[in-house]
């Protein structure tokens, strides 16, 4: 069994891994649009929806990498099976990255005349960069599966070492292209295609590097897959209906709106998904350490590390979010030194950032389902979701536009938390829905909630940019706190390793 000083180390590493990165874009936007043009900007957040959907092709395969790499951990002795496992996948994730960017590049053309608003940028150039966004779907598409083996090996020190170096590369490398070479929308992405290619590479080397050795080559089994085959189709059932609901509002306004509103859209997208900086990290490291605990029949362990981690996720996000949230205007126009901008975002990101962390709460029971190989129950309310919810989408989002579509979310994930639940529980941990719903997310959540308001209550009128953000880190901060130390298991946990910290510098 891996120590469970693994549980922190790779804590860690991912945290800084999608923070550093995210922080990093999240610093170099503004430089973007100031170089590039919103309408530009609105070609980025059409090519990440462009993304997102061609994970129909994933056919569930990155998670099952995932789970697979954590289940032969528990058994070295499969080491040639986990190799022909990886070369499998392999085989089948690169044809079908060539296969979507391939589609991508062929409906170049109708996309860009039939589909994309453009307003004052040319077709020509909407048209280049979309069939350059082809070629970064084939290149980014193998980078899931990959990170999947790295993550269910639990080698995530050395997956988010390569991912902070690609990010500084990528974005920092983005920003000088449009400086001192081009700045236009397809010298920033020529150099992301690059750059992608490279770190495809990489992450290979990575991962090839990190299996166990054995006698033989790797080589092609079509026995794995069929093997894996229910697995792999629940997660690719739970993929295409998640895509659905997630990316309708975003499909709808790309098409409804220009490519200048459609920009702010996405600015808002970017501010409310920032919360993944602290979602994805603890998602990451907790679902291998669950699979490995199912696969050994460690049913305790498994109970604690699932209610820790749902405790940390709710610290960790719900404070966050609640000050975004208040504080939208001033965040945004902190961000982008722009009020135009602040006033068309703020709106959006204030509605959009709760639903994205209703998302990160529901993780944690979607691990437990996963780790247990059950699909079923997220395919089952994902379906349910679209027959009752997706029509409310299409409503909100087309009358009331941005607003709508960020309204269109929380109810999306409003919805998904009261059903999924306490469906999860009565198969899985029977009986701790309750302790979920009071312990893990109500008592934490209220606390952050008392300390968010009385400081917005208190902070009012505008502020200064150093007042601004000294108030919203400090605010952050105790509210951060307040919820750690209302959270029974989060408060037990941060004392012992408070305890041992101080033992050892004694020493």
């Amino acid at each position: 069994m891996p120590p469970m000083t693994d549980f922190k180390s790779n804590l860690l590493a991912n945290f800084a891994g999608l923070g550093l990165p995210t922080l990093l874009q999240l610093v170099l936007v503004p430089v973007y649009i100031r170089l590039m043009g919103i309408e530009s900007y609105g070609l980025i957040g059409f090519y990440v929806i462009l993304l997102t959907m061609m994970q129909v092709l994933d056919l569930g395969l990155g998670t099952t990498m995932n789970r697979e790499m954590a289940r032969y951990s528990t058994n070295p002795d499969r080491g040639e099976e986990a190799r022909d496992f990886v070369r499998t996948l392999e085989l089948v994730y690169w044809t079908l990255g060539i296969v979507g960017g391939g589609i991508v590049v062929a409906m170049a053309p109708l996309i860009a005349t039939r589909w994309i608003n453009p307003g004052t940028l040319p077709i020509p150039v909407i048209k280049t960069s979309i069939v350059i966004m082809g070629g970064l779907v084939a290149a980014q598409f193998p980078i899931t599966l990959y990170q999947g083996g790295l993550l269910g090996l639990q080698r995530q020190v050395l997956l988010n070492s390569v991912r902070i170096v690609v990010a500084f590369i990528g974005n920092g490398g983005a920003a000088l292209i449009l400086w001192l070479v081009s700045p236009t929308i397809t010298a920033f992405l020529y150099w992301q295609l690059a750059v992608s290619s490279v770190q495809a590479l990489v992450l290979a080397g990575c991962l090839w590097r990190s299996l166990p050795t054995a006698d033989r080559p790797p080589r092609y089994s079509s026995a794995l897959l069929r093997n894996i085959w229910r697995f792999a189709a629940g997660i690719s059932g739970i993929t295409i209906s998640s895509l659905i609901l997630g990316q309708m509002d975003k499909i709808i306004l790309s098409k409804m709106l220009s490519l200048e509103l459609f920009g702010y859209y996405s600015l808002a997208v970017v501010v409310g998904n920032g919360l993944l900086i602290l979602i994805a990290p603890v998602f990451n490291t907790v679902f291998p350490r669950l699979t490995f605990l199912a696969a050994t029949g460690d049913e305790d362990g498994l109970r604690k590390l699932y209610h820790l981690a749902s405790q940390l996720m709710t610290v960790a996000i719900v404070p966050v979010a609640m000050m975004v949230s208040l504080f939208a205007y001033d965040i945004v126009f902190l961000w982008t030194g722009s009020p135009e901008t602040a006033t068309h975002v703020s709106p959006i990101v204030r509605i959009f950032v709760i639903g994205t962390a209703l998302t990160g709460m529901m993780l944690l029971p979607h691990a437990l389902q996963l780790a247990h190989g059950w699909t079923r129950i997220g395919l089952t309310i994902n379906i349910l979701l679209i027959i009752t919810i997706v029509p409310a989408i299409v409503v909100l989002t087309s009358r009331y536009g941005g607003i709508g579509g960020a309204a269109a979310w929380v109810l999306l994930n409003g919805v998904s938390m009261m059903i999924g639940v306490p469906l999860t529980h009565r198969r899985l941990l029977k009986g701790e829905a309750g302790r979920w719903y009071l312990t893990d997310l109500m008592l934490p959540a209220a606390g952050a909630l008392f300390v968010v308001v009385a400081g917005r209550a208190v902070v009012t009128g505008p502020m200064n940019p150093l007042v601004a953000i000294g108030t919203i880190c400090l605010l952050s901060v105790l509210a951060m706190g307040t919820a750690s130390m209302v959270a029974p298991l989060t408060r037990a946990w941060l004392l012992d390793r408070t305890r041992l910290l101080i033992g050892r510098r004694q020493e």
